[in-house]
């Protein structure tokens, strides 16, 4: 008996979503994050208004003051889908487990300046509850904005940043030697440390602005611009004499994250401002004016573990974030904070 094996072509009659092949004008195969994040938006057919504000649609352009002809121009340069998004994570993650285990089974921390580790306690760990609050600026984002490529990459964004405060709470729980006293001390210092009260009010003041690109700017613009290069680099810097170097490679998932996430916000706010003039203008305005608020409010605490030099630590981020924004013809003039 003969058995006849033939290969077989098989055309498919499409090479992608309907809704891709008219974003981009052809039937041609799209990647994951295209699929993922493109046209995907509601726009039609809700069956009522939030009970919270019903002055807008459950999915709504006006909740913002930016205006966008097309709302899918914030791709994200990393193109983040959930399976590149996890893989991104977990590469960073296991990087910190392997500091951390190599810190402790050392007890590299125990030839840290005495001193000095005191201020790193005082310093990195009350940040684990400004991280929250980023988680639930970057949630809202996620929820109000508008268009799913911002969206998606918000709520990443929220994730990245819980991640984040879980990984200052290990570093607390190490230096603890596996108690919880470091972070109950640290929860005390964000409460009621006085160097620390006027940057809690502006975290707290940032949870109820309701435009959530004023949101998207004040978070993850401004507050990370100028606290993320101050922990990472004048804090980490002064550091180096103290013996701190261990310090460094567990706060070394920082200076990665930053970077990496630094990526998308310039991209959407280099697409924001190329929109229009108007954009522009509203754009600096929330800048100069959240970065008045933030420059004040972090100077204490800069002071604090740099001494005289903190000023001028924080005067140095604050001219890295005005050369960052002023690629995308946006500026900060302090004197609009008023």
């Amino acid at each position: 008996m003969n058995i006849d094996i033939q290969a077989e072509e098989f055309t498919p009659r499409r090479q992608t979503f309907s809704h891709i092949a008219r974003r981009f004008g052809e039937d041609r195969p799209a990647s994951r994050y295209e699929e993922a994040t493109y046209d995907i938006q509601p726009t039609t057919n809700f069956h009522y208004r939030p009970t919270y504000s019903p002055e807008f649609e459950l999915y709504d352009t006006a909740r913002t003051k930016v205006v966008m002809a097309d709302w899918y121009v914030f791709r994200d340069p990393r193109q983040f889908y959930y399976a590149t998004y996890n893989i991104s994570r977990a590469a960073m993650q296991q990087s910190f487990d392997d500091a951390m285990t190599f810190v402790d089974k050392r007890n590299l921390l125990g030839s840290v300046n005495a001193e000095w580790l005191a201020k790193v306690e005082w310093y990195l760990l009350p940040l684990r509850h400004v991280e929250w609050a980023a988680n639930m600026n970057c949630q809202l984002i996620a929820d109000w904005g508008y268009g799913a490529q911002i969206t998606s990459a918000s709520a990443f964004c929220g994730a990245d940043r819980l991640g984040l405060g879980q990984i200052i709470s290990r570093i607390g729980l190490l230096l603890g030697r596996g108690t919880d006293e470091k972070l109950v001390e640290a929860k005390r210092v964000f409460t009621a440390d006085p160097d620390w009260q006027p940057l809690r009010r502006v975290v707290e003041d940032l949870l109820v602005v309701h435009d959530w690109f004023e949101t998207y700017v004040a978070q993850l613009v401004v507050l990370d611009g100028l606290i993320y290069p101050l922990i990472t680099e004048a804090f980490d810097k002064a550091g180096g004499p103290n013996g701190a170097s261990s310090v460094s490679m567990l706060t070394g998932f920082m200076t990665d994250w930053f970077a990496d996430n630094s990526r998308w916000t310039d991209a959407v706010l280099k697409a924001a401002a190329a929109e229009s003039d108007a954009n522009r203008e509203l754009l600096s305005e929330w800048l100069s004016k959240w970065t008045a608020r933030a420059r004040d409010a972090i100077e204490p605490i800069a002071r604090q573990v740099l001494g005289d030099l903190g000023a001028v630590a924080v005067r140095e981020s604050e001219a890295a974030l005005e050369a960052r924004v002023s690629q995308f013809g946006l500026s900060i003039k302090l004197e609009l904070a008023a």
